[in-house]
C-alpha cells in the first residue's frame, strides 16, 4: 500500500507543476497576443498621422500639434499598455531589465551580463 501512496503523492506533485507551467504559458501567449494587437494598433495610428500630415502637405496648409494630439495621446496610451504588458511577461518568466541598459536577464544576477552593472533589488 505504501507504494502506491508514494506514486499518487507523485503523480499529485507532477499534476500541480504541470498545470502551473501550462498557466504561465496559456498567460504569456495571451499577453503576446495583446502585445501584437497593441503594436497594430499603433501602426494604424501611425498611418492616421502620416495621412493627416501629408493632407495638410498636398493642401500647402500649415500643420499644427492639435491637428494629431488626439491620435499621439492615444500613441502614448497604448505604448504603457504595451510596456505593462512586457513587465507581466517578464514577471512570468523570472525576468528583469538591466537599471542601466534594458538588457533583459534573469532576476536573481546581482550584475547585468551585458554592461556589468550592479542591480538594485
Amino acid at each position: 500500500m505504501d507504494i502506491f501512496n508514494k506514486i499518487g503523492k507523485k503523480a499529485t506533485e507532477t499534476y500541480k507543476v504541470t498545470a502551473e507551467k501550462t498557466g504561465k504559458l496559456a498567460k504569456e501567449a495571451k499577453l503576446k497576443m495583446e502585445i501584437n494587437t497593441y503594436k497594430s494598433n499603433v501602426q494604424e495610428l501611425y498611418t492616421e498621422i502620416g495621412e493627416k500630415v501629408y493632407l495638410k502637405y498636398s493642401a500647402q496648409e500649415e500643420l499644427t500639434l492639435e491637428d494629431i494630439q488626439d491620435e499621439l495621446n492615444k500613441v502614448d496610451t497604448i505604448s504603457e499598455q504595451i510596456e505593462r504588458a512586457n513587465e507581466e511577461m517578464m514577471k512570468l518568466k523570472d525576468k528583469v531589465k538591466c537599471t542601466n541598459c534594458s538588457f533583459e536577464m534573469d532576476s536573481e544576477f546581482k550584475y547585468c551580463p551585458n554592461c556589468g552593472a550592479k542591480q538594485n533589488k
